[in-house]
């Protein structure tokens, strides 16, 4: 098995960042610095950053969790971050950001192989959201977003998405997103002299918040893995 794989499933750091250490010579493998081409065996020793990697018995892992907002979207050691928030008997990981001031769904996995394939916004995957602002709902707000707009900074213009205001309410809408720009609806929001007050994520793909609360998470149902899996393979 690849040495990156090896890793992202044993556990100890998620693919990615095995990747990024192996650029930088910092794993060996029985005594040799790895390369992105190395295998690994049972029996190997390998060492992380000096560290010998201690192998977990690995179960494949995924879950929802409705974050409060506060909580960092990283497996990085800082305060607030999201796997000491939920203490998960697995190493597990965001599938992509949801930002410190925002709440709501994102999943968690350590099935490494998949994270890409949900959070890539070059794959076009749904994920909405409800928007409380601090002053009323233009229609025509809601028109222009919709069509997409040129955020400053940026080359071209938003995906057309699609965008409703919530039934009796005057400063909430909801929003569905295929493409994932930093801070995207907060920058569309400002664009137009509003300041969002709630940002809630509620869906991603198939996979609904639906009554869990906040702070709260659980396993992905079996159907809702059958759904997911049919979608990115």
């Amino acid at each position: 098995m690849k040495i990156d794989k090896y890793i992202g499933q044993s556990g100890f750091i998620s693919r990615r960042k095995a990747n990024e250490l192996i650029d930088e010579k910092k794993v060996t493998v029985n005594g040799k610095i790895a390369t992105i081409s190395t295998t690994v065996k049972e029996g190997d020793v390998i060492l992380i950053d000096g560290k010998e990697m201690e192998v977990k018995d690995y179960v494949p892992t995924y879950i929802v969790y409705n974050k409060p907002k506060g909580i960092e979207c990283t497996s990085e050691k800082i305060a607030n971050n999201i796997v000491d928030a939920i203490k998960h008997p697995q190493n597990i990981y965001p599938v992509g950001r949801l930002d410190k001031e925002s709440e709501g769904l994102i999943l968690l996995t350590n099935h490494s192989e998949i994270i890409d394939k949900i959070a890539n916004a070059e794959h076009g995957h749904e994920k909405e959201y409800i928007v409380t602002l601090n002053f009323p709902v233009r229609k025509q707000f809601l028109k222009d977003i919709s069509e997409g707009v040129l955020l400053p900074g940026e080359k071209v213009k938003t995906k057309p998405c699609v965008v409703s205001l919530e039934p009796n309410a005057k400063r909430i809408f909801r929003i569905t997103l295929t493409q994932g720009l930093n801070r995207q609806i907060r920058r569309m929001c400002t664009m137009f002299d509003y300041q969002v007050i709630k940002l809630q994520r509620v869906r991603v793909m198939n996979i609904n918040l639906g009554k869990l609360k906040l702070g709260d998470w659980r396993d992905l149902t079996k159907e809702e893995l059958d759904e997911l899996f049919a979608a990115i393979n």
